[in-house]
């Protein structure tokens, strides 16, 4: 398929990764809360949360190398048969070592689905169809946040909290099984294959030291860690503030809803404010609304700040990818949003473990405070970026999809991403 062809392939993609995401925000709070009836502390809870991105840690380069070399397609089913036998036996085991590992195994299927997704929507997105495409794309993600929390919530209750947060990843298995109806003519068999040359394979340090690739990294690392631990800690935050599970699951979805709402109006927001601009007022403003959850506010509140909070989180990922797939090499653009996946795990591992720690010295909000630290320090990062005139960050005047001056552009053809000559002689040097 032609980059910038028909885009029935996004719409069955976006429908696949909303039912596979569902089934991982239904299965996240089910987990905390079956671990807590299980006798779970905070601690013991951030550490389960957190092997959760364990396995996908050391996996992530050797899955984007494979498919720098090949198709992309494999890996969806793969990642979906993952999710749904993690959910399940998290579910059907009474062990919180099994739950750790089984939510590893959730996490590691979850990782191959959105290397394979992301790296096809790089590979059949033309230049100026990427921010579009990928903000779309993650549509399906926050489609998923939304229902799966409050399919939660209904589900988990009551005296036997042990058996209703099974039943929920029960569920939530049955769920990431209903992705197998759209994984159809998603990739064309013409463009499996990267159209880069396959030459020697770039080397890990060279992607890394590629201007813009540290940066999309971080950024996406912390947007992710921030929705990874409110999903994760929210929940526990509910049991000391009296919030019923069904409150929270409609809380999470209100954050996920604004995240929808927030992709939708992208492009203009693009345009209004310019890349680095836009990741800089967006992670400062998250940074302020992480913290201020941390205070003993009323419900309606909360509600407010986790729907502003959306808002801003829904800048970081589809940008964060774009960045990302233009500052990589060609023949190594898997690999570098394994790079991007891989520091989002870290952060995942990273994140809820320190979480976990900090609730259990100084109490349960103060791992937000924690992400507010890290948000702002994105933020900086995403000004930094912007002074340093980077061509993919600053404010620059530029057509929906981000692509740049047609001066400025050196065709690669194929189905290869179009970069600026002078950032693709300073990649090769």
């Amino acid at each position: 398929m032609r980059p910038g062809g028909h885009r029935g392939w996004l719409l069955r993609l976006v429908v696949a990764f909303a039912f596979a995401q569902g089934a991982v925000s239904m299965a996240r709070p089910a987990v905390s809360y079956r671990a807590l009836a299980l006798g779970a502390g905070e601690t013991a809870v951030g550490v389960v949360a957190g092997v959760y991105a364990l396995l996908p840690l050391f996996a992530a380069v050797p899955l984007g190398r494979r498919t720098d070399r090949g198709r992309c397609a494999p890996l969806l089913p793969a990642g979906v048969v993952l999710i749904a036998g993690g959910c399940a036996f998290s579910g059907l085991v009474d062990s919180l070592v099994a739950m750790a590992a089984w939510s590893g195994v959730m996490g590691l299927g979850h990782l191959c689905f959105v290397i394979g997704a992301q790296s096809i929507v790089a590979r059949q997105s033309a230049p100026q169809e990427q921010d579009r495409n990928f903000g779309h794309f993650t549509i399906g993600a926050s489609l998923g946040q939304l229902a799966g929390p409050v399919v939660a919530g209904a589900l988990i209750g009551g005296p036997d909290m042990a058996g209703t947060s099974a039943l929920a990843l029960l569920v939530a298995g049955a769920t990431a099984a209903v992705a197998f109806t759209s994984l159809w003519r998603i990739e064309r068999r013409a463009s499996g294959a990267s159209g880069a040359p396959r030459g020697e394979r770039v080397p890990v340090h060279r992607i890394l030291r590629t201007r813009g690739v540290p940066a999309g990294i971080f950024v996406s690392l912390a947007v992710l860690s921030a929705t990874d631990i409110l999903t994760a800690y929210l929940p526990v935050v509910g049991e000391h503030r009296d919030i019923a599970p069904s409150v929270i699951g409609l809380l999470l979805s209100l954050r996920a809803a604004t995240t929808i709402a927030c992709r939708l109006v992208l492009t203009p927001m693009l345009r209004l404010l310019g890349r680095a601009a836009l990741l800089a007022l967006t992670c400062l403003l998250a940074a302020l609304l992480c913290a201020g959850i941390a205070l003993p506010v009323p419900v309606w509140a909360l509600a407010l700040m986790l729907a502003v909070l959306g808002f801003c989180l829904g800048v970081g990922q589809p940008l964060s990818m774009t960045t990302v797939v233009r500052a990589a090499p060609d023949e190594a653009r898997s690999t570098a949003l394994a790079l991007r996946l891989t520091g989002n795990r870290l952060g995942q591992v990273a994140a809820p473990a320190a979480a976990g720690l900090v609730a259990g010295v100084a109490g349960v909000a103060a791992p937000f405070l924690m992400l507010g630290v890290l948000l702002l320090a994105a933020s900086g990062l995403g000004l930094r970026q912007g002074r340093t005139g980077d061509p993919e960050s600053a404010g620059d005047p530029e057509p929906a999809g981000g692509l740049e001056p047609a001066e400025d552009l050196e065709p690669d053809g194929g189905d290869a991403v179009r970069r600026p000559a002078r950032r693709r002689e300073r990649t090769r040097r």
